[in-house]
């Protein structure tokens, strides 16, 4: 069985941002000798998130809505308290990017049959920036015959 450990790069743009990167999942496996097995993919952040779901630009506007009220960013956070931690200089006021990335997931796994990944019709990986803009990676771990 092979493993093979990759990085994808992302540069997000400012509050909540989705990304399909499917494409470069693909091309991944495609240079891979993978036939099958299963991709991983892992958001390496607190304030990021991944889900398979359909990339279509008004869901995506519904998504981005749907968790804004879930995790209203003007409410009151303790987490939001930055004078009662030590905190870099920089330090964003983020509660609700982390409450949001809660919800969703910070892993999928996708069967790989025949070289292919074997989404459904209208599925996508997407990955979330919740908290943007900032310079993201998500690691891919590609393990099969």
């Amino acid at each position: 069985m092979q493993i093979i450990n990759q990085t994808i790069e992302i540069l997000t743009e400012s509050g909540i941002s989705i990304y399909n990167i499917t494409p470069q999942i693909v091309q991944l496996l495609d240079a891979s000798a993978v036939k099958n097995g299963q991709v991983l993919v892992f958001s390496r952040h607190t304030t990021t998130a991944l889900a398979i779901n359909e990339n279509e630009e008004r869901l995506l506007a519904d998504i981005k809505v749907y968790l804004q009220k879930l995790a209203p960013p003007d409410d009151k956070y303790l987490h939001n308290d930055l004078h009662l931690r030590i905190v870099p200089p920089d330090e964003p006021i983020n509660a609700h990017s982390h409450l949001m990335a809660m919800t969703l997931s910070t892993s999928e796994v996708i069967p790989v049959v025949e070289g292919k990944l074997a989404l459904g019709t209208w599925q996508s990986v997407l990955f979330f920036d919740l908290d943007g803009p900032r310079n993201r990676s998500v690691s891919i771990q590609i393990m099969g015959e």
